[in-house]
Formats: structure tokens, C-alpha cells, sequence
């Protein structure tokens, strides 16, 4: 009795049963649907077959082996599956991936599903007879959403099919050949830099621990009252989300939440350390500082009495300084910024703010509370980074700035006062928002100057190279601006500008940039004035490193100081009348430490160096902490005394001073009670009187402030 074929199927025969399927159906899927399982790493149902790892090598009777998911199927093909030369070949192959696989890899660690080592593991593969590779391929810790690791990876090209088919993103491919061949971003851009929006799709393809959620370490916001964790549906549901992988959202559950707050209630406190950021949805919030505004003075009686001194807080009228910077406003990490006169200002639907809490872990720059009955989705920076990668939710943001920030901005930058409003918002349509990762150069020096920049967020680090090192001229956080030397003068950069940490600047074309100078003279006069005090500052340094042996400033640290305080270690009797007068000239905080670096027979004690590489600067949420152009380093009274500086000191040399003062009482809005509040308080060279306390209050004439850069080097026999 015969059996009638359908003339649309295919009759074969699989590890000896009988099957029928659809012609051109793979042997890998004419045995999966026959309930055979073929073990793979290369091949997904949802992608197009390539047949790069060669796991899935079937026994078809042809000379040598082929691989079942790109081999079609043929009428009475016989096909063997676990036979043992297959088994043979597959173990080899396994073993040699082995080889170049670091185990247990990042997923294996965290999941234990690694793909690869799962079937080395039934394979019974061992230590590998094969030599490992000695070459790394490295790692890529540049996207905050995924972590890289391509000795990891087992080149199966699963990543770049799941960006390029399922998503259409198509950022990834292979690059180089042989040994040396790899995975990569763009024209080999870290992840982090290129144009992946965080989808997340390559990840969830990958079968290895080649690339991994960085959530997986179990990352996520406390629970707290008004807290709702969002499931992964629901986030699908948002418009920024939708092209994001399920999976990749489910594993990072609970890494954004909407959170609820009423009338009155806090969100976050300026000067506490965070690492989430807020999107308000419906309601309307007060940022503001309530930090006194005021700056640390000390004032008293005759020399001698050291103990009749005392420092307070005196507002700026009653100590007007020179070279005031940022008069008109605080930069607070907002899309908006705070009136010097009135710190306060409104946040609504569509506001993101704690960007730079959420990407750099800094303090919060401003205590924010809710106006009305608030929404807000707080989240964590992997979530963050995902968002500001989606183009409709980076828009709105970018525009949001563009109407309520920029002007406020730049008009921030006292120069730019002048500016007419039809100007200003020409620049609204015509700057570019741009985006740094924490490394990522921005300029070179000696490249064309093309553009001039705005800081709007994160920390921007300007250098210049000279034979033997690298020479830092100054960091800038928000509110500062470069790139006016290059455009003003020969049309070339004359420093390497650095994002120091996660920076967003506004990137004004050279066209926007000339017609601004043409048009206002004084834009021009005090752009170029800058510039020249610029010039000025960085020949002073570069001086100094001509004159001073570099090897033995570096040994020791003094390179970075302009003012030192040295004891003459011969003349010293320890007697600590140096740190007791300084204690006493204010209010018991002394700052002053007899303690330090020591050459030949100096001390250099612990005291403010007034640092020509001023890390100090380096994230204060507030800009509060700057250097003059005397290069002397100083705390503006804005500070709210968080403490980031101190922290951030190599050598101890800033100190928070209490005061008491009337407050905002945290439990009852509109009230105000007695509260301590600090300030950030380092060395002021006691510019009240006529010489430091400690140097004048020395009873044997060890104690002296010096130019390490003359003294030094006349020590050692080099003016």
C-alpha cells in the first residue's frame, strides 16, 4: 500500500524517523518541529540563519559535516544528529570557543545561563586543550544601560542581527579579521558614545556574558511612601519605551517608579548625595537654595588677640569682592536657574531635574518641594540614559531648555547681558545640544576652531600639552564658557578641552559666534579681554614649569600649589602656635594641619595651595567654588555645604564651618526655627590682616607663605 505525498512537502529521514516538511525548511527547523533538538549559539528563530558557530553541524552524508540551520532540506536526505563523528566535531568546536572564553563569564556569574559555557558543560569539555588567547580585546564600561566585554564575545553576530533586524537601528558590525576581529559601535565609537539608543535588544540576543544588563547586580530605587514600581507592560506603554526590549525592561524592574508627593512635601534636599533623577508628569514644584547666602568672613580685634576674631556670614553688599563671577545666577542642575536675589524658581510638567545627581553622583544642588499635588517618575541613571537616548523624549527636553533656560543662561554670563532679544532668539533655534561621555575629548589643541561652547552640565577640563606632561588650566562646570581664544585669535585651539564626567554643553557655530562679536562691541571688548587674561594665566604657569626641575615638584606635589605654607623644620619647636593661632583667628576650626609633604628640611604643612589643578572645583552642584584670575582659589556665598570639595581635596585642606542660623523648619512649611548650617571654609591667606595668623603668631620664625615656583627654585640653585 502506498502513501500519497504531498507535492509541497519534503520527505526525509532525521537520526532514522520518517519526517515531512516544507520545502525549503532547514534541517535545524525540519528537526525542531519533529521534536529533535539541534544545539546551537548562532542562530535565533526571530533572526536569519548565518551559520557562523558551526554547533548545530549535522551528518547529511556529504563529504564533510553541514551546518543544519543553512542547510535546506532534500527529498530522501538521510540526516544524523548525535552521531559520533557530530558529537566529535561539536565538542572540538566547543573546546575552542572554550579556549577563547574567559569562564565564568559576566552572565554566567550573575544567571548562570551562559549559553556557551551550558554547552560545554553537557559536552563534558574540560580545561580546553587549546592554548587561550593572550591578547584581550577589552572591555567597554561606556554605556550605562549595558557593560562590554569582548573577550566575552563569540563573534555569532546574534547582536547585530537583533539591532539590525528586529529594531532597524543598525549600529553595530563586525570589525577586522582573523584573530583580531571584533563587535563594533558605529566607525568603532565606544557604546556608549555612538548612536545606540540603549533598546537593549543586542543584549537580550547575546549568548554569552559578552553584553550584560548593568541592572542585574539588583539596582534599584528604595521603596518609599507615594512609590509605585512600574512593571515592564506598563513602561511599553510609555511612548519612550515602546522600542525598547521587554526583557531588557523586565530586568530592570524597579529602576524607575512614580512617585507621588502633596502639597508641601520634599522631593530631595539640597547638599544630599543622590543617584536618581525626577521627570515631573503633572503638578508644579518650588526649587530653591536655602542655604544662607553669604560669604564666610572673618573680622575682629588687634593683633594678638586672636581670640577676640570671629567669622560669620556677611552678605555681598558688606563684602563686595573683586572679579565677581555669576551675579545674576545660580547654576543649579535644573532646566533652570536660580536669581541671585530671589533663589527661587518654579518646576512644571515636562521638567527633568537631578540629571547631574542621577549621571555623576554629585549632591543635590537645591531643595526642591511640591507646589501642588506632584507625578514624577524618579529613576536611575541606566533608565535615564535610555530615555535621553529616545529622539522624541530628548527633543522635548532640549526644546524645554531651549524656551525657559537658554536666555536665562546666557544671560548668566555677564558679558552677554547686552544681548537683544531678537538675537537671543535666533541662537534658540540655530545652537546645537550636545553630549559628552566622561573622557571624551571635545576639542584638541591644534585643531580649527570651529565653534564656541557653553557649559550646560558636568565638568569640562582644559589642558594644554607641553614636552614631558600635560599642564591643567582650569575646569568649568555650568555657567562657564571656551573656546573664545581660538575663534578670537588665529582660528586654531590652543588647549585640549575634556569632558571630566557625563557634560552637555551649547554648541555655538563660528557664523552665530562672529555675527554676535560684529554686532555688540562690548560682547567683543569683554570676550577678548577674558581671552587675554586667559593667555596671561596660562604663560604664568608654563613659566613656572620652565624654571622648576618637574621630577622633583611631581615627587613631592608642589607643582600644583602658588601658596605654600612651609615650617622651617629647623627652627620648629613644635610648639603648635601656628595651628592654635589659626583656630583661633576662626572660631575654633582651624585650618591649618602641622602635618604634610616634607623637602630637605621644610614642611610643607596642610593648608589651602591654592592648586593649579583645583580639584576642589570638580563637582559642586553649584558652582560655588572658583578661582580668581590671580588664580587664588575662593568659595563664593552661594555654597550649601555639602561637602562634596572637602571631599574631593587631595590634602585636606578644606574644612565645613557650622553656623547658626534662622531656617526653613522641614516640617512645617512657611515656618522658620533656629538650624545649623555649614559652609565650605578653606585657607583665605587671612586677607584681613596684614599676614597669615599662623606666620605671625610663630615665636621662632619658622612659619613663612611662599611662591613655591621662586622659592624652590632658588633652593635649589635653578634661577
Amino acid at each position: 500500500m502506498s502513501t500519497t505525498i504531498n507535492p509541497g512537502l519534503v520527505e526525509l529521514t532525521i537520526d532514522g524517523a520518517v519526517v515531512r516538511v516544507p520545502a525549503g525548511t532547514s534541517v535545524f527547523d525540519a528537526a525542531r518541529l519533529n521534536g529533535i533538538a539541534i544545539p546551537t549559539l548562532c542562530h535565533l528563530q526571530s533572526q536569519t540563519p548565518v551559520g557562523v558557530c558551526r554547533l548545530c553541524v549535522v551528518d547529511t552524508g556529504a563529504r564533510v559535516l553541514s551546518a543544519a540551520c543553512v542547510r535546506p532540506v532534500e527529498p530522501s536526505m538521510k540526516v544524523a544528529t548525535n552521531s559520533d563523528k557530530v558529537l566529535a566535531a561539536r565538542k572540538t568546536l566547543l573546546e575552542l570557543l572554550m579556549a577563547d572564553h574567559p569562564s565564568p563569564c559576566a552572565r554566567q556569574q550573575h544567571s548562570g545561563d551562559c549559553e556557551l559555557e551550558m554547552h560545554a558543560k553537557a559536552a563534558g569539555v574540560g580545561e580546553p586543550r587549546f592554548a587561550r588567547r593572550t591578547l584581550s580585546r577589552g572591555a567597554d564600561d561606556s554605556s550605562l544601560a549595558i557593560a562590554i566585554d569582548h573577550d566575552a564575545c563569540i563573534l555569532c553576530d546574534r547582536c547585530i542581527r537583533g539591532c539590525d533586524e528586529i529594531k532597524n537601528n543598525f549600529v553595530m558590525g563586525r570589525m577586522g579579521k582573523g584573530y583580531s576581529a571584533g563587535i563594533a559601535f558605529d566607525l568603532n565609537a565606544p557604546m556608549g558614545d555612538s548612536t545606540c539608543i540603549s533598546c537593549g535588544e543586542c543584549m537580550v540576543s547575546c549568548p554569552t556574558g559578552a553584553l550584560t544588563n548593568k541592572g542585574t547586580a539588583g539596582t534599584a530605587i528604595a521603596g518609599a511612601n507615594g512609590t509605585q514600581p512600574l512593571s515592564a507592560e506598563e513602561l511599553h506603554r510609555m511612548p519612550v519605551f515602546a522600542g525598547v526590549s521587554g526583557t531588557f525592561l523586565e530586568l530592570n524592574h524597579g529602576a524607575i517608579v512614580k512617585r507621588r508627593f502633596r502639597k508641601g512635601e520634599v522631593v530631595c534636599r539640597e547638599g544630599e548625595f543622590g543617584s536618581t533623577a525626577f521627570f515631573i508628569v503633572e503638578g508644579k514644584a518650588q526649587v530653591a537654595i536655602a542655604t544662607p547666602i553669604a560669604h564666610v568672613k572673618t573680622e575682629g580685634g588687634a593683633r594678638g588677640f586672636f581670640k577676640r576674631l570671629k567669622s560669620t556670614l556677611v552678605g555681598r553688599e558688606d563684602d563686595k569682592r573683586e572679579e565677581e563671577a555669576r551675579d545674576r545666577t545660580i547654576p543649579i542642575d535644573a532646566s533652570v536657574d536660580l536669581s541671585y536675589g530671589n533663589p527661587v524658581a518654579e518646576l512644571g510638567p515636562g521638567d527633568l531635574f537631578g540629571e547631574m545627581t542621577c549621571m555623576n553622583f554629585y549632591p543635590r544642588s537645591a531643595t526642591v518641594r511640591a507646589e501642588t499635588d506632584v507625578v514624577a517618575y524618579e529613576m536611575l541613571r541606566n533608565v535615564l540614559d535610555i530615555m535621553m537616548k529616545n529622539k522624541t523624549f530628548r527633543a522635548q527636553i532640549d526644546q524645554t531648555y531651549r524656551q525657559r533656560a537658554l536666555e536665562t543662561h546666557l544671560r548668566g554670563v555677564p558679558m552677554f547681558a547686552e544681548l537683544a532679544p531678537d538675537f537671543i532668539e535666533h541662537l534658540k533655534g540655530s545652537v546645537e545640544l550636545v553630549r559628552y561621555a566622561p573622557g571624551q575629548v571635545i576639542a584638541q589643541q591644534g585643531e580649527a576652531a570651529d565653534s564656541f561652547y557653553l557649559v550646560r552640565i558636568g565638568f569640562v577640563k582644559i589642558s594644554e600639552g607641553y614636552p614631558g606632561g600635560e599642564l591643567v588650566l582650569a575646569y568649568l562646570s555650568r555657567g562657564d564658557y571656551f573656546g573664545e581664544i581660538g575663534l578670537l585669535g588665529g582660528g586654531v585651539r590652543t588647549a585640549t578641552c575634556t569632558a571630566l564626567d557625563h557634560v552637555e554643553l551649547v554648541k555655538i557655530s563660528s557664523d552665530d559666534f562672529r555675527e554676535m562679536v560684529a554686532r555688540y562691541p562690548n560682547v567683543r571688548a569683554g570676550l577678548e579681554a577674558v581671552a587675554a587674561e586667559r593667555r596671561a594665566a596660562n604663560a604664568q604657569r608654563l613659566q613656572m614649569v620652565h624654571n622648576v626641575p618637574i621630577d622633583q615638584f611631581l615627587s613631592q606635589g608642589l607643582m600644583e600649589a602658588q601658596s605654600l605654607l612651609i615650617l622651617d623644620l629647623e627652627n620648629c619647636t613644635r610648639c603648635d602656635a601656628c595651628v592654635n593661632a589659626c583656630a583661633d583667628a576662626h572660631d575654633g576650626v582651624t585650618r591649618l594641619v602641622r602635618d604634610g609633604l616634607r623637602f630637605e628640611n621644610y614642611l610643607v604643612a596642610t593648608s589651602c595651595r591654592q592648586c593649579r589643578d583645583p580639584l576642589c572645583m570638580v563637582g559642586c552642584p553649584v558652582g560655588a567654588i572658583r578661582r580668581r584670575n590671580s588664580l587664588e582659589v575662593i568659595i563664593e556665598d552661594w555654597c550649601i555645604g555639602c561637602g562634596l570639595c572637602a571631599r574631593n581635596c587631595p590634602y585636606g585642606n578644606i574644612n565645613l564651618h557650622p553656623f547658626e542660623v534662622m531656617a526653613e523648619d522641614p516640617e512645617h512649611a512657611g515656618r522658620k526655627k533656629a538650624a545649623v548650617k555649614q559652609k565650605a571654609t578653606s585657607c583665605d591667606l587671612c586677607t584681613h590682616l596684614k599676614e597669615p595668623s599662623c606666620v605671625y603668631a610663630c615665636p621662632h620664625d619658622a612659619a613663612h607663605r611662599v611662591d613655591p615656583k621662586t622659592f624652590f627654585a632658588d633652593l635649589m640653585g635653578q634661577t
